[in-house]
């Protein structure tokens, strides 16, 4: 007889949970690489004016020469959701432009292209 012992139904709940959080992890990550297509999408042409026209963005290969550098600057997705809202010096309000979605997308994807998002 062994003198470790186990119990089987522990053993069968612990697996269902980790198959059950591998399927919720593999539907974020599908609902993450939609949210930051989306992103790009409206990054190059989603929103008026395009955030491309104004912004450089190696990722989304704009050359924008009005607003900053992204890549340098670096947002994360909280400063870029809170420019795209607000404005912030020459750049306007997309409030009401773009919904909150779309905020979320197009933030997610700046920060994660800059590398900011960890």
């Amino acid at each position: 007889m062994s003198r470790f012992s186990f119990d089987r139904g522990a053993l069968v709940r612990a697996g269902c949970i980790a198959l059950t959080s591998l399927a919720a992890a593999s539907a974020w990550a599908a609902d993450d690489a939609a949210m930051l297509k989306l992103g790009k999408e409206l990054f190059n042409k989603g929103s008026v004016p395009a955030c491309a026209v104004c912004h450089t963005l190696k990722d989304a290969g704009a050359k924008g020469e009005v607003g900053p550098v992204l890549d340098e600057l670096k947002p994360d997705a909280a400063r870029v959701a809170a420019a795209l809202r607000n404005g912030i010096g020459q750049m306007p309000s997309y409030t009401g432009k773009l919904d909150d979605k779309q905020i979320a997308a197009l933030a997610s994807y700046v920060a994660k292209a800059t590398g900011a998002a960890k």
